[in-house]
């Protein structure tokens, strides 16, 4: 997964990929159990659904790649930052957290920052929010908010700590901050055994 190089006001993306996907364990648990009880490992197209995402995530051409993981392990090239949240149950909050501590590390003007069970954003949503200039930018897809979203650091500090809400209580909160970003590609995500085989039906009859 190489990465093209782009213009971008040094810009992290940032994909959060360490819940516990309770929906879709509960529902393939009395199931196959051959099948995997974590839906980011689950096979989508004959790839696992997280590397779906990684990729464009990867090929957006931002200037570093973190990936916040949690409750499973996730095989990662060694081009992407791994940021771990042993506290992954406490909910989303905690884990763009993580994901902002290391933006600032890294030294990061903003975030683009995605959902590693949504496999069909693409390169190009990630660099449309990169470009963006208001200090929160929320994809659109067809005139619907979804992800990815970018956070300026000048709101950094206004993000929660705590619940699995992330950024959307502060775009809520705070809608004179947000601006809109049109993009391709799909923000469907998987949660459940009938997501997966949806997409894998959709996908397969192309």
């Amino acid at each position: 997964m190489d990465r093209p190089d782009i213009s971008a006001d040094m810009t992290c993306a940032v994909l959060l990929a360490a819940g516990g996907g309770s929906r879709f364990a509960d529902r393939s648990s009395t199931q196959s159990s051959a099948r995997p009880a974590h839906k980011l490992q689950a096979l989508l197209n004959g790839r696992p659904v997280y590397q779906w995402a990684l990729e464009a995530a990867v090929q957006s051409g931002l200037a570093h790649v973190v990936v916040v993981t949690g409750a499973v392990a996730l095989d990662l090239p060694g081009s992407v930052i791994e940021v771990h949240n042993v506290h992954w149950a406490n909910g989303q909050a905690g884990s763009l957290q993580l994901g902002v501590q290391a933006a600032t590390e890294l030294g990061a003007d903003a975030i683009v920052v995605g959902l590693g069970d949504q496999p069909f954003v693409s390169a190009d949503a990630w660099r449309a929010l990169a470009g963006a200039t208001t200090p929160i930018a929320v994809a659109t897809y067809g005139g619907r908010r979804a992800n990815p979203v970018r956070l300026h650091r000048s709101i950094w500090a206004l993000l929660p700590c705590e619940g699995d809400q992330g950024a959307r209580s502060l775009i809520a909160l705070r809608p004179e901050l947000v601006g809109e970003v049109a993009c391709g590609g799909s923000p469907a995500d998987i949660d459940t055994m009938e997501d997966l085989q949806q997409c894998n039906s959709s996908m397969n009859s192309q």
